[in-house]
């Protein structure tokens, strides 16, 4: 992924935290030579390898585990996203641009087929999805359901090697610009815009994933 220096962000507590909170994500690798691609929500092992590793599982019925063992894997995680127009600015020379956020894991990947590791699994996905829910679904692990259930699905971890964050909140952009962003953002409204206009914000308290920038060109 290309990242600007002034867009990105290393803090791995804070790319961790991003990934358990965007836990759905997409899973990219080769299949017969093309790239091949799976939506699907991946459990973070932040204490597993020094980067932490990604957990999950998918359908035996998908072609994408049968070439996945020992292949270097992609896992993209997207957060908020706004489009942010340069009549925003008050001022000439600007072009239109996207704020948004994105971290990118990739690492070796194993494949998980034994029943007993299989159902761990299925059991701390399901502890962590139905958390919040008011009547959360109990996952029946002697039922013959499961059984069936685990002879369908193929596992696999994904031992993070590289971690690459890119947040990208108009801080090539002065205060005074990036304040008359979050002014039309709030406008606008809306769950992306909103979340955009506080991660904004965000930036213009230094801190792990916000950081005071020289004001400058837009790039992507």
């Amino acid at each position: 992924m290309y990242v600007p220096p002034h867009f990105a962000e290393s803090d791995l507590a804070t790319l961790h935290a991003f990934i358990e909170g965007q836990s759905f994500g997409l899973l990219v690798s080769q299949v017969e030579g093309e790239p091949f691609a799976t939506h699907l929500p991946f459990l973070l092992d932040r204490t597993a390898g020094p980067q932490g590793t990604l957990v999950g599982h998918m359908a035996r019925a998908n072609p994408h585990w049968r070439e996945l063992a020992g292949q270097t894997a992609l896992a993209v995680f997207s957060g908020p996203h706004a489009y942010i127009s340069p009549t925003w600015y008050e001022a000439e020379n600007f072009v239109p641009t996207w704020n948004y956020v994105a971290v990118h894991a990739t690492g070796p990947v194993e494949l998980v087929e034994g029943r007993d590791a299989l159902l761990d699994i299925l059991g701390r996905s399901v502890a962590e999805f139905e958390a919040a829910i008011p009547s959360p679904w109990v996952l029946d692990a002697a039922g013959s359901f499961v059984g069936r259930l685990l002879s369908q699905i193929v596992g696999f971890r994904l031992r993070i090697e590289r971690l690459e964050g890119k947040w990208k909140m108009s801080q090539n952009h002065s205060v005074e610009r990036r304040e008359k962003v979050i002014r039309a953002l709030e406008a606008r409204g809306g769950e992306n815009a909103m979340a955009v206009v506080r991660m904004v914000r965000d930036t213009l308290t230094p801190g792990p994933s916000g950081r005071e920038q020289q004001p400058g060109s837009v790039r992507q």
